[in-house]
This record gives C-alpha cells, structure tokens and sequence, in this order.
C-alpha cells in the first residue's frame, strides 16, 4: 500500500468526502450526522437532509473532520469536533462526560473496505489530534467498540475499534460497558 495522507475537509474536498460517503451516505444515509443531532431529529432527516446538513457544517468551517488519501483516491474519513457538538453523546448512558476536562470528540470513522486493516484509521486519528490541537483542544476523547471477539463487523464499528486508538496513544479513562470503553489522548 501507498503511504496515506490526510487533509482536513473543506469546501473544496467536498467531492472527496462524497466518494468515500458512496451513494447511501456512509451507513443508511446517516451522512456522519448522528451524533450531531438528536434521535428524533436524527430520524426526521436521513439521506438527502443529512447530506446537506452535514455540507453546511463543512462550509461554516471548522472543518468538521479529516479524509485519508491513497495517492489521488479519499479511503477514509473521521469526524472529530468539539464535545459539545455532538448533542447525541449527552443521552448516551454509555458516553456521557468522564469529567469537567474539555474534550474535542472522535465521533466516526469510514474507512473503503479495500483499506480497512492497513493503518488508515491509525493515520486518520493521528491527523484528528492534530486538527483539534490546531484549534485549540488539549484532549481528544473516542468511544471505540471493544469487541472481545474476533470477526466483529466493520459496519457495526463505525466509532473505531479499541486497538486501533490504543496505537495511537489513546488510553482507556472511563467503561460503562463491557464493549465501550471511553479513551483519551493529550494532544
């Protein structure tokens, strides 16, 4: 594999992030919305109200998360923005705050099937960090799945996997779940 770069999202990727999205918008239409809204808002706008929603986040700036590159292709995407950006977070049982520390959140990854276990999503958390430190966060918190068994699926994993964020120096600070840990970076 080529090396994979990465570069926020602004309005002139937009065409980047559409092609990684594919057709349905990621899973189901959700367009990377779901934790920016509440459910039943969430529910009111799959597809199309979604993705224009989404777009008006990426044009108001800041850019709302990174895309990965192999060479001229986009095979990656994570959202990653202030906590308090991600209404859905605070109804979540599982991911409500650790503590009063301010954290920047990575809400979502996509990866393309064809480079899932190749160090794209390590590489799309390293520019996450370095994206909320160039906007002022000193900690970057995730919420990824800790499966306990091999062959859990990639489409069910859309925070991360566990091992993935601990290879980018994230550690374990919270788990109110089994599967769910909660794990911070200093950035």
């Amino acid at each position: 594999m080529s090396t994979i770069e990465t570069a926020p999202l602004t309005p002139e990727r937009w065409p980047d992030f559409e092609a990684v999205m594919g057709p349905r918008g990621g899973a189901g239409g959700c367009w990377c919305m779901l934790w920016r809204l509440r459910k039943h808002d969430y529910d009111a706008m799959k597809g199309a109200a979604n993705r224009d929603a989404i777009r008006s986040v990426v044009e108001a700036g800041p850019p709302p998360g990174v895309l990965a590159y192999d060479g001229d292709r986009c095979v990656g995407w994570i959202s990653v923005a202030p906590r308090a950006a991600f209404p859905r977070l605070e109804t979540s049982r599982v991911m409500q705050p650790v503590d009063a520390t301010p954290v920047w959140s990575v809400s979502c990854f996509l990866i393309a099937r064809t480079h899932r276990r190749r160090g794209v999503g390590v590489a799309l958390l390293e520019a996450a960090c370095a994206l909320a430190r160039e906007h002022g966060a000193t900690m970057v918190e995730g919420y990824p799945v800790a499966p306990g068994k091999d062959g859990y699926p990639d489409t069910y994993a859309w925070t991360g996997f566990d091992e993935v964020f601990r290879r980018a120096g994230f550690r374990e600070v919270a788990r109110r779940s089994q599967t769910r840990p909660i794990m911070r970076r200093a950035v």
